[in-house]
């Protein structure tokens, strides 16, 4: 889909027959959707599509009775708190969060207007809700790991590349969310006889020198779980094949783009799952009333022909397991 069809998709009418609209003259009502990456991206594609067709599901149409005002911070974080502010001056009646970055922003530009997030890691340790069956105040959404899934994700990393002695492992180092997926990933690294180097995600300067640094031999290994790394996806990819490093990542979209394995949650589906929160909070309810959600199911994508590029040979077990193998 390329961007004038996401626009369209996001903020236009040219689904609906000018007929048709005079006909079912409804209650125009606007949200509000800030997230990092842009919609143009593949990644940015999926999660905006998976909630416009979550809104229509439930009787909400963009153009009909729906206006949604997109913000895109794209690869500057910097633009976080300038679109959140944005947003806010806009007055939408509910503005929809994609990642902690944009729901932290969000939360400093209101206390009043409801928020719903998507793909947070650790909203309580944010500092977004004090509790997750009931959050209170003007926020809710839907979580996209629990801390657990970083040790099993050095798991299948040294299942899949056995000779993996020492892993860099990319993840926010200054959010809770990354420093508890880190802790997650120490606490297996023992046993399983792995050193491990974290890596900065600020921008693709600090993650390549951090890469460059860690290098040594063939028994290096790579995790990346930030979020904000994704913002460099094509750099990473790039560095983890010409340095032949085994790598597993938390998000599918570095598997599609020729990475070798991915574990994690479908990030597209909490951006399904809050447009039922943004139609329930269009219908009456609070969001401070509506309990956070962990992810209930996990996914596995493998890349084979970066496997067989890499040398290695993929454990029966591995293939039995993965929900996708691209070849």
């Amino acid at each position: 889909m390329r961007r004038r069809e996401v626009i369209a998709l996001i903020g236009g009418a040219a689904a609906w027959p000018v007929a048709a609209r005079a006909q079912q003259r409804e209650r125009m009502r606007r949200i509000g959707f800030l997230m990092g990456l842009a919609p143009d991206d593949p990644e940015g594609l999926s999660r905006v599509t998976a909630f416009v067709q979550g809104l229509q599901e439930r009787g909400w149409s963009s153009g009909r009775n729906l206006r949604i005002e997109f913000r895109s911070s794209g690869r500057v974080i910097e633009t976080y708190r300038k679109y959140a502010e944005e947003l806010v001056a806009l007055a939408p009646e509910i503005i929809l969060a994609g990642g902690t970055t944009a729901a932290a922003a969000l939360q400093q530009a209101t206390r009043n207007l409801p928020i719903v997030f998507a793909n947070v890691t650790d909203p309580v340790g944010a500092g977004l809700v004090t509790n997750l069956s009931r959050p209170g105040n003007n926020i809710t959404g839907f979580m996209n790991f629990e801390f657990s899934l970083g040790g099993k994700m050095l798991e299948l990393l040294k299942e899949i590349a056995s000779g993996v002695k020492r892993v860099a492992v990319i993840r926010t180092t200054y959010s809770s969310g990354g420093i508890g997926q880190f802790a997650a990933i120490q606490t297996v690294a023992p046993a399983l006889g792995i050193e491990l180097t974290a890596i900065g995600d600020r921008d693709g300067d600090e993650i390549e020198r951090g890469i460059t640094a860690f290098l040594r031999g063939p028994t290096d290994g790579l995790i990346v779980t930030s979020q904000l790394a994704q913002r460099e996806r094509d750099l990473v990819i790039g560095l983890a094949a010409r340095r032949r490093l085994p790598a597993v990542y938390a998000f599918r979209g570095y598997v599609a783009g020729g990475g070798l394995i991915s574990f994690g949650s479908d990030q597209a589906e909490p951006y399904r799952l809050a447009a039922d929160y943004v139609h329930r909070i269009l219908k009456g309810e609070k969001a401070g009333d509506l309990p956070v959600q962990a992810p209930t199911k996990y996914e596995m994508v493998l890349n084979l022909k970066t496997a067989k590029s890499l040398g290695l040979d993929v454990p029966p077990a591995v293939f039995a397991r993965a929900d996708e193998v691209i070849e």
